[in-house]
């Protein structure tokens, strides 16, 4: 629609109204696809790493193995404080670590006692593990498995599914990296649920955060209807007259 010709036309109010009420409408979706997502910028567009290698959590059930000494072996259950207890080792940092990394510090313990002590450490359970999804999706929550953790689509599919204001385009995922500090990574949604892009269903580590943001449609359409359609009600019904067609032979 001219916005210039609706509005040289006196029988076209209507019309004038909606050029000059969907104006600031779209200047705020572009503004909103320019500066989306506001979140720290993203390491690979596109691309989430693959889950990294499993640290130990609490409650875990491990097995101490030592080949040359099996009277030595036992189970030991990763503490709430994040810790084990052997024979040997009274009290040894086992959560956030890797099962190897426990295994060579057990070792470096057990040499006080053994001599080259050959120790392995075997997960006899797996602790439930807890993702998170949030955003725009029909329940978002908190979300615990046992065994491997789910996919980012088998995520979404547990939260319900995207509302129709979700963005499939702009999803992304927050870890926790090194140092206890979030780092944000871009996940092509879009690309894995239409088989574009089927790698990008990446599996998610424990206590990942998936955010499904707002499209900019939708935030266009909330500000219209917050800050324009409560003040100025349109009515967006038509009606027609129809004028009879006249006989001339009609008597």
């Amino acid at each position: 629609m001219d916005c210039a010709a609706a509005g040289k036309t006196p029988a076209r109010p209507l019309a004038l109204l909606l050029c000059l009420g969907l104006a600031p409408l779209l200047a705020a979706c572009a503004q909103t696809a320019n500066n989306f997502p506001a979140a720290p910028s993203l390491p690979v567009a596109g691309y989430a790493p693959q889950v990294p290698l499993y640290r130990l959590q609490v409650g875990d059930q491990l097995a101490v193995r030592l080949m040359l000494n099996p009277d030595l072996d036992e189970e030991a259950v990763v503490r709430p404080d994040g810790r084990i207890s052997t024979t040997i080792a009274e009290s040894t940092q086992a959560a956030g670590l890797t099962p190897e990394e426990l295994a060579a510090a057990l070792r470096a313990q057990y040499a006080a006692e053994l001599q080259s002590p050959r120790l392995n450490i075997v997960v006899r359970s797996f602790a439930p593990t807890r993702v998170y999804v949030a955003g725009e999706v029909l329940a978002p929550g908190e979300f615990v498995t046992v065994g491997p953790t789910l996919t980012a689509v088998q995520a979404v599919a547990r939260a319900g599914g995207l509302r129709p204001s979700g963005d499939p385009r702009h999803v992304f995922l927050i870890r926790r990296g090194p140092g206890d500090i979030p780092v944000v990574y871009a996940i092509d949604y879009n690309g894995a649920i239409t088989g574009s892009h089927p790698q990008a269903d990446v599996r998610l580590a424990p206590y990942d955060v998936l955010y499904i943001p707002r499209t900019g449609v939708y935030q266009t359409y909330a500000y219209f209807n917050q800050y324009v359609q409560q003040f100025l009600p349109v009515s967006w019904g038509f009606s027609y007259y129809v004028n009879p067609v006249v006989n001339n032979n009609t008597r």
